[in-house]
């Protein structure tokens, strides 16, 4: 049966496609090959993966195989469907679907590891560790197979982001680059963040540990997080404390950088350069 929402973003794509071929003629055997010539957008994105994260041990064949039957379940092409429309939403500078599906590493690093953790939850542990090595050498992206993701995520330039074996992170989520998503190093277990859905993480934070990161938070850029953040609140500093609440109910939807605070003296100890807004 054909999903539908894959399909309405399939022939989305298509028309991009034709149209980039138009202005740019340079680019028809590329979007011949992972767009027009392919059966649907599983077949198009397997193709572009498998041929990223081959190498002399494990070929493009082999690994579209893998690709191919992760993507034809229901709950994962949706998941992807929602993962590109989340980066042309959020991002200014992806005006077109075929902008994450082509070009971008962050969209490729995740939907990687859509694959990888497919594996894994049906056994496959070996293969789904490799694909992870691989994928972390190709994308700089490092994510466990184990860790559990939701749809609608954005991992923004994404290099350098990790995320550990038993992290959560919810629906709608954005993460910019060389975010980390780890444990304190002192524990076994369940030991990673647990991120609510609608969060937004800013560049170069570090949340460490198995703590709760409310639903609708923001964390500032380069903050270390190391307690549980209430939902619709926003930290920031080192470590990170309270210092407002989100204007918005799911920050990662508006992508707003800018500290939202309540009271001004929170930020006095946070260091010089950190901009934010007043209510009036």
């Amino acid at each position: 049966m054909v999903n539908a929402q894959a399909q309405a973003l399939w022939d989305e794509m298509r028309v991009e496609a034709q149209a980039i071929i138009a202005r740019e003629p340079m680019l028809k055997e590329l979007l011949q090959h992972t767009v027009l010539e392919c059966r649907d957008l599983a077949d198009g994105l397997a193709r572009i993966i498998s041929a990223r994260l081959a190498n002399a041990v494990i070929g493009r064949e082999p690994l579209y195989q893998m690709c191919i039957s992760a993507y034809r379940e229901d709950a994962i092409i949706e998941a992807i469907c929602a993962d590109f429309r989340a980066v042309c939403a959020r991002d200014p500078a992806s005006s077109q679907l075929t902008i994450p599906f082509l070009y971008l590493k962050g969209a490729h690093a995740l939907e990687a590891w859509r694959v990888a953790h497919f594996l894994y939850i049906h056994g496959r542990h070996d293969v789904a560790r490799y694909l992870q090595s691989v994928i972390s050498d190709v994308f700089a992206v490092d994510i466990h197979p184990a860790a559990r993701i939701g749809k609608g995520i954005m991992l923004d330039h994404a290099t350098g982001i990790v995320i550990g074996e038993t992290a959560v992170v919810g629906d709608n989520v954005s993460i910019l680059q060389d975010v980390t998503l780890g444990g304190t190093g002192k524990e076994n277990g369940d030991r990673h963040p647990k991120v609510g859905s609608g969060v937004m993480i800013g560049a170069g934070a570090k949340i460490l540990g198995n703590i709760q990161i409310g639903e609708g938070a923001k964390i500032g850029a380069g903050s270390v997080v190391l307690h549980a953040v209430m939902p619709h609140t926003t930290v920031a500093g080192i470590p990170a404390r309270v210092v407002g609440k989100p204007r918005e109910a799911q920050p990662a939807l508006a992508m707003d950088q800018d500290l939202d605070a309540v009271d001004p003296r929170a930020l006095c100890t946070l260091g010089c350069g950190i901009s934010f807004r007043q209510e009036p």
